[in-house]
């Protein structure tokens, strides 16, 4: 039996693809073939088991500014389809969503089942057919059509769409048919940091932080989090994003600054002269600065050895050595954590391989692309799935259009 189209890859991508040519097309015969014995796994896991299905960011040029790699490649087709019109599409399924003050959309049910049973559900109603445990080991072009060989059986297919992810298998079957792949590192990680600073202080998180690499262009602000092993946030792991090849090739051992105030460290300077003129007589450990968390701040003064001093007591190298714990705290790194089960990788095909109006390959007829499995990547917030669904909406349009 011939297939007018294979999805290779089990994920966002592929289910969202899958669905959009059902949807243009019901008569269209469409496998799913997913290498492990689970489905829409990211999804599951994404936003702690919430999906974080998008970001409420509508304006295709402020969008494209979070996407470390594929920021030019994603101007056009964000303009075809962006998170309003995934919202829009998951209301039309019966899947209302919430927008959270950062800007993260989530179901309103706050459960990724929310999204996999819409997704199931479409499968079911278009008999879109659905096979796991089988990994593509070869991908040929036969007398017009796709062929594809698996342990299980072999397979026929008219249009392939690839959106298998972070596949190093099928990134060597891309390779073997002229592809370029740009190899793979990680992506959104956590830093390993081991340091008296913040030994014991796991769970506490500072509202908003300034974090930069020495000796790098690379610095990041927002949320930061102490944890077991380090540190984590928004601001690590959008830092982590865009320095991601950077911080591969130091083997991630480097330094980072951590501003713990947001602040320039002249205006700090001000406000501890400030203090020490007209309150001199408060203790360091009682008056904690910029609502920092007391645990940290106590940490910090115990560090400084400042314990028994209160502000009149402080000389001008002391002032100056509070101000760099402040602003210019140096923490060494030595590793990284990936970021929960939210494992993302910069790397994949090489966008110049393919045509971003339709996602087809530029070296072979009737071979699409999307989400992850191309060099495409981005910050942490609902980025990298709308990333998903929008390749595999263009990808959808242009492989319906072509079969009719």
């Amino acid at each position: 039996m011939t297939y007018d189209l294979i999805v290779i890859g089990g994920g966002a991508a592929g289910f969202f693809g899958a669905i959009q040519c059902a949807e243009r097309n019901p008569a269209l015969r469409i496998l799913i073939l997913e290498k492990s014995n689970e489905i829409l796994s990211k999804v599951r896991v994404s936003g702690g088991g919430r999906c974080n299905v998008t970001h409420a960011c509508f304006d295709p040029a402020e969008m494209i500014s979070h996407y470390p790699r594929g920021e030019k490649e994603l101007r056009g087709p964000f303009h075809g389809f962006l998170g309003g019109e995934m919202m829009d599409w998951l209301a039309e399924q019966g899947v209302e969503t919430k927008t959270e003050e950062d800007g993260r959309v989530f179901p309103s049910s706050n459960k990724s089942e929310s999204i996999i049973n819409c997704f199931m559900a479409l499968c079911r109603r278009y008999q879109i057919e659905i096979v796991t445990r089988t990994t593509v080991s070869l991908l040929e072009r036969k007398e017009g059509l796709w062929a594809l060989k698996t342990p299980v059986e072999d397979f026929i297919a008219r249009k392939v769409l690839m959106a298998s992810g972070s596949s190093p298998v099928t990134w060597k079957i891309i390779k073997t048919l002229g592809h370029t792949v740009i190899d793979p590192v990680p992506s959104l990680f956590t830093f390993k940091i081991k340091n008296p600073l913040i030994d014991g202080l796991a769970g506490i998180s500072v509202p908003l932080a300034e974090v930069t690499i020495k000796g790098q262009k690379f610095k990041e602000s927002g949320p930061l989090l102490i944890t077991h092993w380090g540190l984590s946030g928004p601001a690590i792991l959008k830092l982590s994003a865009w320095a991601a090849r950077a911080l591969h090739e130091v083997h991630y051992q480097f330094e980072i600054q951590v501003n713990w105030t947001g602040e320039e460290a002249k205006k700090v300077l001000q406000e501890i002269q400030k203090i020490k003129e007209t309150s001199g007589k408060k203790a360091l450990l009682n008056q904690v600065l910029y609502q920092l968390p007391k645990r940290l701040w106590q940490r910090m003064i115990h560090v400084l050895k400042l314990e028994k001093s209160n502000f009149a007591d402080l000389k001008s190298a002391q002032i100056e050595a509070l101000v760099t714990m402040l602003c210019s705290c140096e923490l060494k790194v030595n590793g990284k954590s990936t970021f929960k089960e939210e494992f993302v990788t910069c790397g994949g095909i090489d966008t110049k391989e393919i045509n971003f109006k339709t996602m087809e390959s530029k070296l072979l007829p009737d071979l699409y692309f999307a989400g992850e499995t191309i060099n495409i990547d981005a910050v942490t917030g609902g980025f990298n799935f709308q990333a998903a669904w929008t390749t595999a909406y263009l990808a959808a349009d242009a492989i319906t259009q072509s079969l009719d």
